[in-house]
């Protein structure tokens, strides 16, 4: 079994990757309750949560039925590391996590996120402070490396687990793939075969099918898999990872009633959350996922991620489940 500290998270968990603008609390809930063994959040910035950013404060909700919960924290300047440590601790967490991992450029620009990766001294020497500052255990998401040729993924996990860290999540991309390219886990697998390494390796980047969950745990021999995009508007996929693993099964999947159904709790738990503009906002990223593979269905889609007002997207949640209740998905 995998352990965090002294936090049991079972044999090869699944962890819902941290995704600004999609992990937040009414998403998590719903992957939880479909089988996510430890949550994150939405990545933070450092710098955000001392300024009192108010983004950046409220993507420090937590809720009990969540847990294990992750926060995660981005940034290069050790004093802001560790004030917005202070900050995270006050919110309970279980875990707190550091992204030495995000490609996107105003965050790599500042040094941080996988920024950092150019600057591995810099990466291990925040990571030993967080660790000194905290009684909470502290994991680090990365990636294979800043480029093709400075991966040295092996070496800097070992360091990483020197000054502390309790588990560490790679995904198998360098900062130069962005998200293109195919993720190549054979330099995670290396990390979990290095017999100095004792801390969960989980493998992050393409687990997209349940087989591909069950070739990370018994081909390359990882601790467990963090998913991400699979997860966006299809938080069953939890639940259909583990019921592969247990029987060498698909299950079916959820019929035309869950998946409005859940559409229509995590709009209404995002409204509740952050208000309705903003509720109905960043939820319309899921209902591709939601009603994928339904032919003639984007005049409903459409209604869905143009309407502004809560009202017509559960309008048009009626309307699909009236049109195409009987739909059989494959």
């Amino acid at each position: 079994m995998a352990m965090i500290g002294d936090i049991d998270v079972g044999d090869f968990p699944l962890l819902l990757a941290p995704m600004e603008d999609v992990s937040d609390p009414p998403f998590r809930a719903l992957c939880k309750e479909q089988g996510a063994d430890v949550v994150y959040t939405e990545f933070i910035s450092s710098e955000g949560l001392i300024r009192d950013a108010a983004k950046s404060v409220m993507k420090l909700d937590i809720y009990e039925k969540e847990r294990p919960v992750g926060i995660q924290i981005f940034g290069a300047v050790l004093e802001s590391m560790l004030k917005s440590v202070e900050i995270v601790e006050a919110s309970g967490p279980d875990i707190i996590d550091i992204n030495f991992g995000c490609p996107v450029k105003k965050v790599v620009s500042k040094g941080a996120g996988a920024g950092i990766l150019k600057d591995i001294d810099l990466m291990v020497s925040l990571t030993e402070a967080m660790v000194k500052h905290t009684k909470l255990p502290v994991t680090v998401k990365t990636r294979l490396g800043w480029d093709h040729d400075s991966i040295k993924i092996v070496e800097v996990a070992e360091r990483l687990q020197d000054v502390g860290c309790k588990a560490i999540s790679i995904h198998g991309r360098t900062r130069a793939q962005m998200y293109k390219g195919e993720a190549n886990w054979k330099p995670i697998a290396e990390v979990k075969n290095n017999p100095r390494m004792h801390i969960p390796v989980f493998g992050n980047g393409d687990v997209d099918t349940p087989e591909r969950a069950v070739e990370m745990r018994d081909v390359y021999g990882l601790d467990g898999a963090m998913i991400g995009r699979a997860s966006i508007g299809y938080p069953w996929f939890f639940k259909e990872v583990k019921h592969f693993m247990a029987t060498g099964k698909h299950c079916d999947p959820p019929s035309m009633q869950e998946r409005v159904d859940a559409a229509r709790r995590h709009l209404q738990m995002a409204i509740d959350w952050k208000g309705e503009r903003l509720g109905v906002f960043e939820t319309r990223r899921h209902y591709t996922n939601y009603f994928k593979g339904i032919p003639n269905f984007k005049p409903f889609r459409m209604k869905m991620v143009t309407s502004d007002e809560p009202q017509g997207v559960f309008d048009a949640f009626d309307e699909v489940l009236a049109e195409f209740g009987d739909y059989q998905f494959a």
